[in-house]
């Protein structure tokens, strides 16, 4: 039985195909739109690599900081309804450091790219 190649394998195979032989032949508005096909094939391909690690991260995160189990949307209204009644705030211990890692989470998937998430990953170590 042969196994089918992965949705991320297929991605790259694409985004490779449309960004070396399809791209360097258009001008104009079919190169722009083809610049947006890619970024969106490239955020398609981002998503599926990086969210299901970056979930579960998040969601024991927040366990650990909330005390209680739940799905990772359950946990985040908690989180801010704690947040809105002035029960948590960026005094509470591992808040902030949740919130910064969340955020660095979301922003690999969204814009690696980005310089301030360029400069908080290499200062990582």
């Amino acid at each position: 039985m042969q196994d089918h190649p992965s949705a991320i394998a297929v991605l790259d195979i694409a985004i490779a195909h449309l960004r070396d032989i399809t791209l360097p032949d258009l001008k104009g508005r079919a190169a722009f739109d083809m610049r947006v096909t890619l970024n969106a094939l490239q955020l398609v391909r981002r998503t599926l690599a990086l969210t299901p690690e970056s979930d579960a991260a998040e969601r024991a995160r927040l366990e650990a900081l909330l005390g209680e189990a739940g799905d990772l949307y359950g946990l985040n209204r908690a989180l801010c309804a704690r947040i809105e009644s002035g029960e948590m705030d960026l005094a509470t211990p591992g808040l902030a450091a949740h919130l910064r890692a969340t955020a660095l989470e979301k922003l690999a998937v969204d814009q690696p790219t980005y310089s301030a998430y360029r400069r908080a990953t290499q200062n990582k170590d």
